[in-house]
């Protein structure tokens, strides 16, 4: 949606709005996806945290930061580099967000209509 012929006052609220849903999907999904983690790996804090990075507000997709590793570390450092774990955390990741979208599908989607019943295209990595 436009705000460029909206009133200042009305713009900032929808932009408010649509930002807090955003946010409130990007939670949802964020919690998926560390529980898809934490059936892999050890997770260090066991609930989804929160930052004021610019790149995580979009008001219009869910968006989230996933660290997986710290590479100051030296045992995550190595994991991170063996095939077979980059491998497990790419499907942990995939199939936390495919479930938010299972469970949220956006209108028109491959989701939308597998929910009324058709099939999803999207195959996992």
């Amino acid at each position: 949606m436009s705000l460029d012929d909206k009133d200042d006052v009305l713009a900032t609220v929808l932009l408010d709005l649509s930002q807090s849903a955003a946010i409130g999907s990007s939670m949802e999904a964020a919690q998926r996806v560390l529980g898809s983690l934490g059936r892999i790996a050890e997770v260090r804090k066991p609930r989804v945290q929160q930052a004021g990075f610019l790149v995580l507000k979009s008001p219009d997709i869910p968006s989230m930061l996933i660290e997986t590793a710290y590479i100051s570390n030296g045992g995550d450092e190595r994991r991170l580099g063996a095939e077979d774990h980059q491998g497990r955390l790419a499907q942990a990741i995939f199939g936390g967000i495919r479930g938010y979208f299972e469970a949220n599908p956006p209108d028109g989607t491959s989701f939308a209509r597998a929910r009324r019943g058709g099939s999803v295209l999207a195959a996992a990595p």
